[in-house]
């Protein structure tokens, strides 16, 4: 049986993603979008959405290999491959299989240098995942980056109790 409280956080920076999103300041509201910028927005959020839809896919399917070798290298830098491998294989294996997954949230951070995560845009993709050894649902959260070549890559895959920015 699934125990909250033995729950493993599933690898390198989305922990630490939740924790310095509180440390961002925020120093100007953002301005009024215009209907094109609204439309970009969406269109963004849905590839985003995507492809964080088909990473959970593939940790579903096992095949945790290949989501670390199209990483982030600020990913890689946090996590040997052996052990991102392996971390996410033993608690997804403790949980089951998935009953149900929920449309994911998709939230933006910049972060600046001397944060608790290298600098750089993140897109955050927060699913409500629903597991059959699990007895209450889990929030997967799935992170890019923008690397140096602007390409988003993985940067963070964590699942943790609801409502729970820290990580266990």
């Amino acid at each position: 049986m699934f125990c909250p409280a033995r729950l493993l956080v599933l690898v390198f920076l989305a922990p630490l993603l939740g924790r310095a999103q509180s440390q961002v300041k925020l120093v100007a509201v953002a301005p009024t979008l215009t209907p094109a910028q609204q439309v970009q927005l969406a269109r963004q959020n849905a590839m985003m959405n995507q492809a964080a839809l088909k990473v959970a896919q593939l940790v579903d399917a096992g095949q945790i290999a290949q989501i670390w070798d199209g990483a982030s290298v600020v990913a890689k830098q946090a996590v040997r491959r052996d052990a991102f491998i392996e971390q996410i294989g033993v608690e997804r294996g403790r949980l089951g299989t998935v009953i149900a997954r929920t449309h994911g949230v998709v939230t933006r951070v910049q972060y600046g240098t001397g944060m608790q995560v290298p600098a750089g845009l993140y897109f955050n993709v927060s699913f409500t995942v629903r597991f059959a050894n699990a007895s209450q649902p889990l929030r997967e959260l799935i992170s890019f980056r923008q690397d140096d070549d602007n390409i988003w890559r993985l940067s963070g895959y964590s699942l943790r109790a609801p409502g729970n920015e820290a990580a266990f």
